[in-house]
């Protein structure tokens, strides 16, 4: 089970919503603790996917990169860092509500700990991600039914 599980039902079609999660340069839309994302991997999204993100973490930028693991539109995604001390993997499920009029976002994330570093600074990314998940959806629902996305 993942350490942080959160959803958020979003009035828009699931095609609707995974489109605009499969457009990595916009999460920064709606992620705010992410400054930009780039795509290193020519061509649409898919597994094996690699996107290079730059986060701004206790007051520094940190540029990890992220590999898709899972990739079924408009059903679901997963990824999972490659990168650093601390490596976020997370899946998502898009499940259609009222016959695919709306839909419910379920995102599951566990932060990896590698080395001893990784192992001291766990506690602290799950808090701080505790607290940014449900931020997030909530930004995600709102410019995804006010037609900003």
């Amino acid at each position: 089970m993942a350490a942080i599980t959160e959803s958020v039902e979003i009035a828009r079609r699931p095609e609707d919503v995974f489109a605009y999660l499969d457009d990595y340069k916009r999460h920064a839309e709606w992620q705010d603790t992410l400054v930009r994302a780039e795509v290193e991997t020519a061509g649409p999204p898919a597994v094996g996917t690699k996107v290079r993100e730059t986060r701004k973490m206790g007051g520094r930028e940190q540029t990890s990169t992220y590999e898709i693991t899972e990739h079924d539109p408009p059903r679901s995604f997963a990824f999972r860092t490659l990168d650093g001390p601390i490596r976020p993997v997370g899946r998502g499920r898009i499940d259609a509500l009222d016959d695919g009029a709306r839909s419910r976002v379920t995102v599951e994330l566990d932060m990896v700990a590698h080395g001893l570093i990784g192992r001291v600074i766990r506690p602290i990314a799950l808090r701080q991600a505790r607290k940014e998940v449900p931020k997030n959806q909530q930004k995600l629902k709102e410019l995804l039914e006010s037609g900003g996305a």
